[in-house]
């Protein structure tokens, strides 16, 4: 009988593009994964794949949008205030976006209004700003959950849901490999957290060491989760000289990371062969007794 799978996307804005090379790769297995798990962009890309979308057809949608400044320009003119009175809401706050606006505008067609929809199980994570704590969402309406998780501070405006101000999922749990470790016999995570580079950076801007502490306390934060739980594949795209909003460098991220399709492949080889040995082993060992 063949081992399940379940997959946890971690956040990363433009860097989790790469996440589109791992869906490929499941694709290419004949891999369906029972349960999915995803943060900020993961979430967004959890999605797509739960519902039912294929890695190509995320690829092919992305580049579509991302590969044209103009489209990009277009869709982000449909997300702006409907109102001077919305524009306006909570004082003029000309760097915070609408997050759910902004999904609305961007979103494929293909992910449903709600999580009973999608085709595979999907947690959403966001971090409960008032609560101190992390919020996981399996149920209910899936756009507002998605946009929950991608809410990064000083970017995007918080999201509010159930009485509960909502800000970016990959805060609390970068990588929320934990939350389906028990939904599959073999867990992947997928890390495109990524770190300060020197190479390009040398002088990094107040933007960048915002965001690059935000990789650092990241990473701290999964490292500290590996020591407790680990997934059986944890795989970390070369990601880091891209900055959290990139995505208009998609071409050169895609191409820069496609390695990664291959190191998924063995390491799913490996673990499926060890995970095969045992059992042959196990039931010798049962023979014998």
């Amino acid at each position: 009988m063949s081992p399940t799978f379940g997959i946890a996307f971690g956040g990363g804005g433009a860097r989790g593009l790469a996440h589109i090379h791992v869906i490929e790769a499941l694709d290419e297995l004949g891999i369906k994964p029972v349960a999915i798990a995803g943060s900020s962009i993961g979430a967004i890309m959890g999605a797509g794949m739960a519902a039912g979308m294929t890695g190509k057809e995320i690829h092919d949608y992305a580049r579509s949008i991302l590969g044209r400044r103009a489209e990009v320009a277009s869709r982000m003119w449909r997300a702006r205030p409907g109102t001077i009175a919305e524009a306006m809401q909570n004082g003029i706050r000309v760097s915070q976006f609408n997050v759910e606006r902004i999904l609305k505008a961007f979103l494929p067609e293909s992910i449903p209004e709600t999580f009973a929809e999608l085709k595979i199980p999907l947690k959403v994570t966001a971090t409960d700003y008032f609560g101190h704590k992390l919020a996981v969402f399996d149920e209910g309406d899936l756009h507002s959950a998605l946009a929950a998780s991608a809410a990064i501070p000083a970017v995007f405006r918080p999201v509010t849901r159930d009485g509960r101000l909502l800000i970016d999922g990959g805060i609390y749990n970068p990588v929320p490999f934990d939350l389906i470790e028990n939904d599959a016999d073999i867990i992947i995570g997928v890390d495109v957290v990524g770190a300060p580079e020197e190479a390009d950076r040398k002088h990094p801007t107040s933007v960048d060491l915002m965001f690059g502490a935000t990789q650092l306390m990241m990473q701290s934060i999964i490292a500290n989760k590996l020591k407790q739980c680990q997934p059986d594949i944890l795989v970390r795209p070369a990601v880091s000289k891209y900055r959290v909003l990139d995505f208009l460098k998609i071409d050169a991220l895609m191409n820069e990371t496609a390695d990664i399709k291959d190191q998924l492949k063995r390491e799913v080889a490996r673990v499926v062969e060890a995970r095969n040995g045992a059992a042959i082993k196990g039931g010798r060992g049962k023979k014998a007794g």
